[in-house]
Parts: structure tokens; C-alpha cells; sequence
């Protein structure tokens, strides 16, 4: 029986999140359902990330099993064509050890944050970013960022239903840098919890701000405590860039 690992972007603004649920369409839903149109087949898939609604991957990685093998390429392209119009698509498709694991044989996972601070409110990219009108101080918010980076326990920024055993993680990176009208926050860690990510660029923004300083990041964080923490940025501006093995 083999086993395809496949690396797929998607748009999240139109699912209810990676994980099949009952309150509307989710990406995990679309491409069960074109590899069951490929094989005949229900298939379970398993994915290295539950992004939550709204939440975009440029890199989602996900692994499942078929009775019957086909060539790297013909998956690829027949799940592509089967997912029509969905905005799901899969990058890259290939044949993976038997005892390869979406999620538990990953090493380290990359998200993207992106704000758009500029006066103008998107028109392309609506949808797709924070749009943040003030200016915002991103080598602040960088130097702030530093505060989180390590192993701490992160329950001010963790939401109220994350299902983790423990609230201590290790984040390998956060980085703040200006990219033209944007400011991207890159996060790296083998695991986060729910809505790390979020919690931590909403703090940060205050950082941005200049209502907080990275004093105010460090209190937030070793109050574990999530009201001590800033608010929840919006989904829209998160990517799944990337899972390494």
C-alpha cells in the first residue's frame, strides 16, 4: 500500500479551516474528495498543521495511504484537476516511506504573517493581509519579538480552546522586518499552539504602536496569562510557508 506525501496551497478565506467539520467546507474535505474520485476510495488524510479558518498555506504538507499505486506526477495532476475550482492546488506530490507522518515526523514548522501599513486599504490583496493604516515601528517590534524567542511557557498566548498538553514550546525564530508597504513576521518552531502565532504578532503590533515596550512583551509573557497578552490578529494575514523533515 503506498503512501504519497504531497505539498499543497491553498487560499483559506473560503474553508472553515484544514480539518473536516460540520459548521462548513474545509480543506481537508476538498482533497479527500478528489482522491476519492482518482481512486474510488474513501481515504483518510493527514496534514502537519490544522490552520484555522481564514488561515492561507503556501507549504501545507500532508500524507495519505491508496490500495492501488500511481505514479507521483498522475496524482498530482489528477487531484488538481478534481479540486476545479476550489482554490486548493497541489505544488508537489511524491512517493513517501511507509513510515513517514505529516505531523508527527515533522521537525519544524514556518509561518508567515503579513501587515500592510500603508494609508490605502488593499484591493488585490484584500483578504490576504492585516491592513494596519498607522505606522507602525517594525525594528521595535523586532527587538520586542526577541523576548519570546527560546523555550517558555506561552499561556498568554495561547487560545482558551487549544487542546495541548503543556504550554511550553520552543520558538526558534520570530523576526520582524519591513518588506516594502508590508511588514513580515516570520515564526519558526517544531510546534505552536493554537494561535500562537496570532496572539503574538497582535502583541507585537501594540509594540508597533508604541503603546508597549518590550518590557510590557516580557510582563505579557511570564504572567501566563492570556488576558495580560495583546489581542488576536486576524486570520487572514497568516501562511503556513513551510514543514521541514
Amino acid at each position: 500500500m503506498p503512501r504519497y506525501r504531497l505539498v499543497v496551497e491553498y487560499d483559506g478565506g473560503a474553508f472553515a479551516g484544514w480539518q473536516r467539520q460540520d459548521n462548513g467546507l474545509a480543506v481537508q474535505q476538498v482533497v479527500e474528495e478528489a482522491i476519492r474520485r482518482l481512486c474510488g476510495t474513501a481515504v483518510t488524510v493527514f496534514a502537519a498543521g490544522r490552520t484555522d479558518a481564514g488561515v492561507h498555506a503556501k507549504g501545507q504538507v500532508c500524507h495519505f495511504d491508496l490500495e492501488r499505486a500511481f505514479a507521483a506526477e498522475t496524482v498530482r495532476d489528477a487531484l488538481n484537476f478534481h479540486m476545479k475550482p476550489a482554490a486548493v492546488v497541489v505544488r508537489a506530490a511524491e512517493v513517501a516511506p511507509p513510515d513517514f507522518h505529516a505531523r508527527f515526523s515533522a521537525v519544524e514548522r514556518q509561518y508567515l504573517y503579513r501587515i500592510l501599513n500603508r494609508r490605502a486599504p488593499p484591493a488585490i490583496d484584500r483578504g490576504r493581509v492585516w491592513w494596519v493604516a498607522s505606522p507602525l515601528d517594525a525594528t521595535a517590534m523586532h527587538e520586542a519579538a526577541q523576548v519570546l524567542v527560546g523555550r517558555h511557557d506561552f499561556s498568554s498566548f495561547r487560545a482558551a480552546e487549544c487542546q495541548a498538553k503543556s504550554p511550553l514550546k520552543t520558538l526558534d525564530e520570530l523576526t520582524v522586518r519591513g518588506a516594502g508597504e508590508e511588514i513580515h513576521v516570520v515564526a519558526r518552531a517544531r510546534s505552536f499552539l493554537h494561535h500562537q502565532v496570532r496572539n503574538m504578532v497582535g502583541t507585537l503590533k501594540l509594540v508597533g504602536d508604541g503603546k508597549w515596550s518590550a518590557g510590557d512583551v516580557r510582563a505579557a509573557l511570564e504572567a501566563r496569562d492570556r488576558a495580560s497578552a495583546g489581542p488576536t490578529a486576524p486570520a487572514w494575514g497568516l501562511y503556513l510557508v513551510g514543514v521541514r523533515y
